[in-house]
């Protein structure tokens, strides 16, 4: 990596992305009174899918808590636990008015605060403002690529670029919450495109395991011509037909129809209309919802009269599932003193394998951003007050080293780097089709993984470096190309229908398959079930394999 003018600082805890999550675990670490640095790929406050539009919150008031619980628990299809809805839930709940105390202004009925949404830009620019104000340090475009890790395991900061400053960076420090996002493999999601998976890929480096990574296969609607905000609210009021004008249906009991996009998708071209929306379901989606209505806007469309394209747009573990496994209440992962919160972590506590878009992400990203947040705190603190004269190692490699370093100029010149965009439009090319991702089956996982274990030898060779650009893009080639193969490997290993995990050879919901899938591993992928009720007396199973056939044990 650059070495010529690295910038090194130290901490107690450093944050690493720039969202809710981000900003509420600087924030809970900060009130423990530690020093804290925050890194973002982007600039805090405008980047991510939070920033880019509105949101629900799921925040009931204790009133209704009862209700919300129970039905975020049947949601998840008997896979999410009871104790961590609840708490998300109460967290939240308790944790929006201090929102409103550093000048976020939510809207009023009866002179009472509402808190059941928040305007993305508005919501991200207070956080921000937050954080400034209580001491916390912001590096704006400064994608972190590696973590450090000192001598016995623990994590001991991390090793990025800074952008504008063309220099590398390293932050030192006592504990680390990765707070990055999922993976939407640059699909062009609104805001997403920042979340490529360097949370996960870091952590497995460091000894961290993923987990509910089958549960990585999400996909939003979109107009097709601007296929890029996917907010699927407006189109709860929406009539579908063909090319020919063929009324295609995709209801049920007057609910939109999950399964109906995806497979009306695969035969041809599908059109909608909002001609189902009432006036007052005009005036309420229209301000809720504004964001969705600007691309018909621009086009000079009137969707509620005319017929419009639409498409499916994938994103992935964003409004998926799978994610850094987290093994307790303050969101501490098999690695001591690495946190996770927010997208990056794995919510299948929260949603089992069904997805948590929407209201009840924005409510984990809250409520673990401040778990994740005091407990590094609390660990940094454990560590006294030389816990930065460990000696520490880089963990990162693919991506970021060349397996020819140390050789001779004239040994390592003869090898050619890797083209980063080219592969991420393969990886792309394997996880975007819905033939493939949404209706899966063990040949199509079979081929994939076999055509992404090629792009992984690639991107194990010489990473091109001249720029910071450079060291980045190389790096997410690399997370992309991981995240792929621990997605399909975990769905291959599912062998079961649950939730958005669609399995055509195995096209029933298994009572028995009580438990998560914990995956890992970068040349050798493992997955082990981590029973939640073990019905049937089956131990904990781990497959490890290098070549991709089933277990059947």
């Amino acid at each position: 990596m650059i070495t010529e003018n690295e910038l090194q600082l130290t901490a107690d805890v450093l944050v690493i992305g720039g969202g809710p999550a981000a900003a509420w675990a600087a924030s809970a670490a900060a009130s423990q009174g530690v020093k804290v640095i925050i890194v973002d790929k982007g600039f805090l406050g405008t980047s991510g899918a939070a920033a880019a539009s509105g949101n629900g919150i799921m925040a009931p008031s204790p009133e209704n808590w009862e209700k919300v619980v129970s039905e975020r628990y049947r949601v998840a299809k008997d896979l999410a636990n009871l104790r961590w809805i609840e708490r998300v839930v109460e967290k939240t709940w308790l944790s929006l008015p201090l929102v409103e105390s550093w000048g976020y202004r939510f809207p009023k009925e009866n002179g009472e605060s509402v808190r059941q949404s928040y305007y993305g830009p508005e919501y991200m620019r207070i956080l921000r403002k937050h954080l400034l104000r209580v001491g916390v340090q912001i590096l704006d475009q400064s994608p972190a690529l590696e973590l450090l890790l000192a001598e016995d395991g623990s994590v001991a900061g991390a090793r990025g670029v800074q952008r504008q400053h063309h220099r590398a960076y390293t932050v030192r420090a006592g504990a680390v919450v990765l707070a990055n996002g999922g993976c939407a493999f640059l699909s062009k999601a609104l805001g997403c495109n920042t979340n490529t998976g360097d949370g996960m890929l870091m952590a497995v480096e460091a000894g961290g395991e993923l987990s509910s990574m089958e549960a990585s296969n999400h996909y939003a609607i979109s107009t097709a011509f601007n296929a890029t905000v996917t907010r699927g609210v407006p189109f709860g009021w929406a009539s579908y037909t063909d090319e020919e004008g063929n009324d295609l249906g995709g209801y049920i009991n007057g609910r939109r129809d999950p399964s109906f996009l995806p497979n009306a998708l695969m035969k041809g071209p599908v059109y909608a209309r909002l001609d189902r929306a009432s006036s007052e379901v005009k005036a309420v989606v229209e301000k809720s919802h504004f964001i969705a209505f600007l691309p018909y806007k621009k086009a000079g469309i009137d969707p509620y009269t005319e017929r419009v394209p639409v498409t499916l747009v994938f994103e992935g573990t964003v409004r998926g599932t799978g994610g850094i496994r987290i093994i307790n209440d303050s969101c501490g992962t098999k690695v001591p003193g690495l946190y996770a919160a927010g997208d990056a972590a794995s919510r299948e506590f929260l949603a089992g394998l069904a997805s948590g878009g929407g209201g009840p992400n924005a409510a984990w990203a809250i409520s673990t951003g401040q778990w994740a947040g005091e407990g590094a705190a609390a660990f940094a603190k454990s560590l006294g007050i030389h816990a930065n004269e460990r000696v520490v190692r880089p963990a990162g490699q693919v991506g970021l080293r060349s397996p020819m370093a140390g050789r001779s100029p004239s040994q390592s010149s003869t090898s050619e780097t890797f083209d980063s965009e080219a592969i991420a439009r393969a990886v792309q090319s394997e996880i975007f089709p819905l033939e493939k991702n949404y209706l899966r089956s063990e040949q199509k996982l079979l081929d994939s993984l076999a055509k992404l274990e090629t792009l992984w030898q690639q991107v194990k060779g010489n990473p091109k470096q001249d720029t910071v650009r450079d060291m980045e893009f190389s790096r997410r080639a690399a997370a992309l190309t991981a995240v792929a193969r621990w997605a399909y490997f975990s769905a291959l290993h599912r062998q079961e229908t649950r939730s958005e995990h669609i399995r055509v050879d195995y096209p029933e919901t298994d009572p028995n398959q009580l438990y998560y899938q914990a995956t890992g591993g970068l040349d050798r992928l493992w997955v082990r079930r981590d029973w939640i009720k073990d019905e049937i007396g089956t131990p904990s199973v781990l497959t490890t394999q290098t070549t991709y056939s089933v277990s059947k044990s």
